[in-house]
């Protein structure tokens, strides 16, 4: 029995032996720093939206007749271009017949002019004043009547146009909803197009949320692991029945985004608070426990386990032993372990600096 206990001993000290020196042999890593620091914070909570064009519309016409064109899907169309077409020849010929019956209109009231003129050039006394009021009355009648005609004229070029659907903004033509060859009725709904490079995020929030949220207030948002900062163009301060939500609109760069995206946008739960802080890449996180690597004075990593508590962009609230001033590693957290040499290529006090690229 003492010459088991005495080989047990042994070999834990060789075992503990050989673990220092392992350790003493890790190889030194190189990350990048910041400090833990105290500042104004408030917790957000991430709701979704979707990037919508600020220009979609279901062009429609105001005449009726059968489809000679409609542009193809995925047709890339300026502002006043041609995106639907009508048969037009019954249209054509009523702008000819009313073009028609103002000339002649126009000739009977010159010839009643120039008899207005001779009568009263050549007025005595054996022209008598209702001979003379009987001209003039032709004469405004025959104006009134050029007057209807030229409106009617106008009507018939009116309709002529209306065979035409141009487009009333630029765009992309998404949808088809009536073919060539289909009688279309007026008002009906012939192509859909979407205008991708006016685009806003439309987001849909819990009323909790409106009174800390105001038009022109910069928010985070969240787009396809991307994270930047977005305008807050209005807010509409109704909420929906069921869903107790409301909805804002966000700002967003011109074509830098697909209509249809998915996006999240922070919005603030409360007002801004202090509290102690260190960037989101400081934490790892682990179904253990979520933990931070702090570099001592003699530039040896030392894991301290922590609490993340609530987000506001780029930085964590956490609560833990760390205090403000305190260096922590933000590239190199996961292949460091307790005790291990760094070397330290960067430091950010700041904390708010851009992204970083992966080390």
């Amino acid at each position: 029995m003492m010459r088991f206990t005495k080989g047990w001993l042994l070999m834990l000290f060789a075992a503990s032996a050989g673990a220092q020196q392992t350790k003493s042999e890790l190889p030194v890593v190189m990350v990048e720093v910041a400090q833990a620091s105290v500042t104004r914070v408030a917790p957000r909570r991430w709701v979704p939206g979707s990037v919508v064009s600020r220009n979609d519309a279901r062009l429609a016409t105001s005449a009726a007749g059968r489809l000679e064109y409609v542009a193809e899907v995925g047709t890339r169309i300026r502002a006043g271009e041609r995106v639907a077409k009508l048969e037009d020849e019954a249209v054509r010929l009523q702008v000819e017949d009313a073009k028609a019956e103002m000339m002649r209109i126009e000739a009977q009231r010159a010839m009643s002019e120039r008899q207005l003129q001779r009568i009263e050039k050549l007025a005595n006394n054996s022209i008598s004043q209702t001979q003379l009021d009987e001209v003039r009355s032709q004469l405004a009648m025959l104006t009134a009547q050029l007057q209807q005609a030229e409106v009617r004229h106008r009507s018939a070029k009116h309709d002529l146009e209306q065979t035409e659907v141009r487009a009333p903004f630029s765009g992309v033509v998404t949808e088809r909803l009536a073919q060539r060859g289909e009688y279309v009725a007026t008002g009906a709904s012939i192509a859909r197009l979407v205008d991708t490079v006016h685009v806003e995020a439309r987001v849909q929030a819990p009323l909790a949320l409106l009174s800390s949220v105001k038009a022109s207030m910069e928010l985070p948002i969240k787009v396809a692991n991307k994270q930047i900062p977005a305008t807050v163009r209005t807010v509409v301060p109704v909420g929906e029945e069921r869903s107790r939500q409301f909805e804002l609109r966000m700002l967003l760069a011109d074509s830098a985004f697909n209509v249809g995206s998915a996006l999240e946008v922070g919005l603030p739960e409360r007002d801004a608070t202090e509290a102690l802080v260190v960037p989101r890449d400081a934490i790892a996180v682990r179904q253990t426990g979520n933990y931070l690597m702090r570099i001592r004075g003699d530039n040896t990593a030392e894991r301290v386990a922590i609490t993340s508590l609530t987000t506001d962009g780029d930085l964590v609230t956490i609560d833990g032993p760390v205090s403000a001033g305190d260096v922590v590693v933000i590239r190199g957290v996961e292949r460091l372990q307790d005790g291990q040499r760094v070397t330290i290529l960067t430091r950010d006090a700041s904390l708010k600096g851009k992204p970083r690229p992966d080390a």
